[in-house]
């Protein structure tokens, strides 16, 4: 694992972000495309903790992801979860979580806005989409932690990055990102 791959380029300048990575690299028609497709599309929900287990076997060895005191999932807003059924980005979490021996927290980082979905926006659109989206219940909880941020797919950071913002407003709070794939 590489501390300036092409994750973590895609934060330069935009967020403090201590490290970033993706598990696969996402390519139209590939095996990957059809297991995320899978998982957020046709309820198999045991894609999602399979892959982050997996994945998690690997940060879990990286010197970049070692302090990591607690996993957060991009949260859905409650409206988009309801009809989903599930929060495909808690799931990773949850197979993280698992490999990685690190609690996952859900209820502290909330979506505020229901927001249309980022598949068919540019890069601009996608920021003004998810800007001042998110925020802290409760900051204190998050005092002086290094937080693993996890979402399925990385395509411009766009929400990553208005989540970071989020959690870097409790006071020495350190944000890392895992996706499983960087679009």
């Amino acid at each position: 694992m590489e501390k300036n791959n092409p994750v973590s380029i895609l934060f330069w300048g935009r967020v403090k972000i201590k490290y970033a990575a993706s598990y696969y690299t996402f390519s139209k028609g590939s095996q990957f495309q059809n297991l995320i497709h899978k998982l957020k599309y046709h309820n198999k929900q045991e894609i999602g903790i399979a892959l982050g287990r997996h994945f998690g076997e690997s940060l879990k060895n990286s010197e970049f992801f070692k302090d990591i005191d607690l996993i957060i999932p991009v949260p859905l807003h409650p409206k988009k979860e309801k009809i989903r059924g599930y929060n495909q980005a808690n799931l990773v979490a949850i197979g993280l979580s698992k490999s990685m021996q690190k609690p996952v927290q859900t209820a502290n980082l909330i979506r505020l806005v229901h927001t249309d979905s980022q598949t068919k926006k540019n890069k601009l659109e996608r920021w003004q989409n998810v800007e001042s989206i998110f925020e802290l219940m409760d900051p204190t909880l998050l005092e002086n932690k290094h937080i693993l941020l996890v979402d399925d797919v990385v395509t411009t950071g766009s929400t990553l990055e208005s989540c970071a913002h989020a959690i870097l407003k409790a006071e020495g709070a350190q944000v890392s990102i895992a996706t499983l794939a960087y679009a």
